[in-house]
């Protein structure tokens, strides 16, 4: 006589006893916040809220003074980063960043960029610098605008400048266009 699924199901369970309660408490869930802790979130939660510039200001890896910035977004194709590269577009914005501390460069690379993305300017030279004059750090300028603008997505590519413009202390950088732009171009096309 062969006994069924059920029946053993049910002699295989024969010793096993129900638990008491059968919820479970996370132990994230436990404990409470501090009070430190508490206010560190809403320190953090304020910041943002008042921040909008994302970019990040932790410690990077600095790049030699004399270091070339290169930086090509998928979708870029080869021959419009040349072009870049050689300076074969027209320049319509600069920002010069020389001697100011890290908080207000960061500040004032994400606004320029972001009213330069919103303006439609499409090609902007970046004077960062190679910090030669401070020997204990140099290039720390460079190196954190070479990841600032990496962060941005408004950024389709960059690359140091040639001579003339500045040379390794300056970045050429290429944007995208701005959504109204693209809008404008889709209704441009849709009528031919």
């Amino acid at each position: 006589m062969s006994l069924s699924d059920f029946d053993l199901f049910l002699s295989s369970m024969e010793d096993v006893e129900p638990l008491s309660h059968d919820t479970v408490t996370p132990q994230h869930l436990k404990k409470s916040p501090s009070f430190a802790q508490q206010e560190k979130r809403k320190a953090a939660e304020t910041d943002r809220m008042i921040d909008e510039n994302y970019l990040r200001s932790e410690l990077v890896e600095l790049l030699a003074p004399d270091a070339l910035l290169s930086y090509k977004n998928t979708g870029v194709q080869e021959g419009v980063f040349k072009n870049l590269r050689l300076a074969k577009y027209q320049i319509d914005a600069t920002l010069d960043l020389h001697g100011q501390p890290l908080k207000s460069a960061r500040q004032a690379l994400f606004d320029f960029i972001h009213d330069c993305h919103n303006k439609n300017i499409r090609v902007v030279l970046i004077h960062h610098g190679i910090g030669i004059k401070n020997r204990k750090t140099p290039g720390i300028l460079k190196s954190y605008t070479n990841k600032w603008l990496q962060e941005l997505s408004a950024v389709l590519a960059f690359h140091t400048a040639l001579k003339h413009h500045g040379g390794i202390g300056a970045t050429y950088v290429l944007l995208k266009k701005s959504d109204e732009k693209k809008h404008e171009n889709r209704e441009r096309h849709a009528k031919h």
